[in-house]
């Protein structure tokens, strides 16, 4: 399973998949793309929500950013879905009250309405960090971006906590330029993170090959 960070949606995979064989599931996480929004934003009601899409066997999770924590958050076993290895990409471990009280402000904010298509494509792109097509909806008056602003108030995540619960293979890994997933703040949860050399935050767009040596590592 392959979980995008806020504000993209699953096209962002779409380099990955093609590089890969076997069984995968892409969705568009709730609030996203062509997902419904939900009541609330958190990393429990965004795990249950994903949880009903995973076939109740085996799965590999490898999640960016948001969809990284949301992937430990199912890693736990608490959804009933069996993780056996968990690779977050590009997670932000470490946030400043200013930082938090900023998407707390976003998420109270409503959608920007534009009067074209290509306009509200520009604009969801800038709010998920890479191009997308397919986060885009057409309303009254105009276009929006597909995002739920809501999904910004998701809070801080208690990584030490989900790591610790994690019934899973947890491997951890960021871009060597990512500055929101800096290694410093990635070895105080776990010895060894994975450097992809070179790249920045959406590793999963710059270097989709490069997560081949996350998908290798055997679970222990």
């Amino acid at each position: 399973m392959l979980l995008h960070g806020l504000g993209a949606t699953g096209e962002v995979w779409r380099d990955v998949v093609e590089d890969w064989s076997g069984s995968w599931l892409v969705p568009d996480l709730p609030g996203h793309g062509r997902s419904p929004a939900i009541d609330r934003y958190s990393f429990g009601s965004l795990a249950a929500a994903v949880a009903d899409e995973i076939p109740r066997e085996p799965v590999t999770i490898v999640g960016h950013s948001l969809g990284g924590v949301v992937g430990l958050t199912l890693a736990s076993g608490w959804f009933g879905v069996e993780v056996t290895t968990c690779v977050g990409v590009g997670i932000k471990v470490r946030w400043t009250d200013e930082e938090l009280q900023k998407a707390a402000a976003l998420a109270a904010k409503p959608g920007k309405v534009f009067a074209t298509e290509e306009e509200a494509v520009g604009r969801a792109s800038k709010m998920a960090g890479v191009p997308l097509r397919h986060g885009v909806s057409e309303v009254d008056g105009g276009w929006t971006p597909s995002l739920d602003m809501r999904a910004f108030g998701v809070g801080l995540p208690d990584m030490a906590g989900l790591i610790m619960a994690a019934q899973a293979h947890v491997v951890l890994a960021a871009g060597e330029n990512d500055p929101m997933s800096p290694q410093e703040h990635l070895r105080e949860l776990v010895p060894e993170p994975v450097v992809f050399p070179g790249a920045g935050h959406n590793v999963h767009v710059e270097s989709p090959s490069s997560l081949r040596t996350v998908l290798a590592q055997p679970a222990t």
